[in-house]
């Protein structure tokens, strides 16, 4: 796990998924650039791959995540990041038991839980994930069973229901990620909004400067 910070810490910010089929140059490549830009947690979400693939790009994804220093997560897949050693799994509501996931993974390593309505988040912090990603907020092509929007009011009802750091996921680009930052999203993912440009490390900076320069954000 990383060092010199606290790793709840380390949601906060511009949050990286792996997309291979809307990627221009391949998960390699755009995990490569978020460290560059400053990312501090990549998720790895392959759900068209073999097994056997799979484990081998987890491998290569989280050495570079471990030389930027980064939390390097697979998404729904336990077994997997238990081969490779991940710091943690980002599970959703089809997934492995959030129970089953912690006895294997055991209590040091993050498991960040997906909800969609407010019990669901508070049922994910009293079972003891270590965070929550709200999905969708947006409408969203990226992933097709993401479920229905539920906009910004969502992110600020969950905001106040939970004390543990929220994600907020779906549809987001740099039209309405300060609406999402003021809602109180600790961290925020923007799939498309990136890995589908020529120059991801620079689209994901300009989603960074709206933490590390909070006076960009209109009041």
């Amino acid at each position: 796990m990383a060092a010199g910070r606290k790793p709840l810490d380390m949601l906060s910010g511009y949050y990286f998924i792996t997309d291979a089929k809307l990627s221009k140059d391949g998960n390699l490549s755009d995990v490569k650039a978020a460290i560059k830009a400053g990312v501090k947690v990549v998720q790895y979400r392959n759900k068209t791959t073999t097994t056997k693939d799979m484990l081998k790009e987890a491998l290569q994804l989280k050495a570079i995540c471990k030389n930027g220093k980064a939390l390097f997560l697979i998404n729904d897949r336990v077994d997997i990041a238990l081969a490779v050693c991940a710091d943690g799994v980002h599970l959703g509501n089809e997934d492995m038991p959030y129970k089953t996931a912690r006895r294997l993974l055991g209590r040091n390593r993050i498991i960040g839980l997906t909800a969609h309505n407010v019990k669901e988040a508070r049922d994910a912090e009293k079972s003891g994930a270590n965070y929550i990603g709200v999905s969708p907020v947006f409408m969203t092509d990226t992933k097709p069973d993401a479920g229905v929007p539920a906009g910004i009011e969502l992110v600020r009802k969950i905001k106040k229901a939970v004390s543990i750091p929220i994600v907020a996921i779906g549809g987001i680009d740099l039209y309405n990620a300060e609406e999402v930052i003021k809602a109180g999203a600790d961290g925020l993912c923007a799939i498309s909004a990136v890995v589908t440009k020529s120059n991801v490390r620079k689209e994901i900076e300009k989603f960074q400067k709206l933490w590390y320069n909070p006076f960009q954000i209109k009041q």
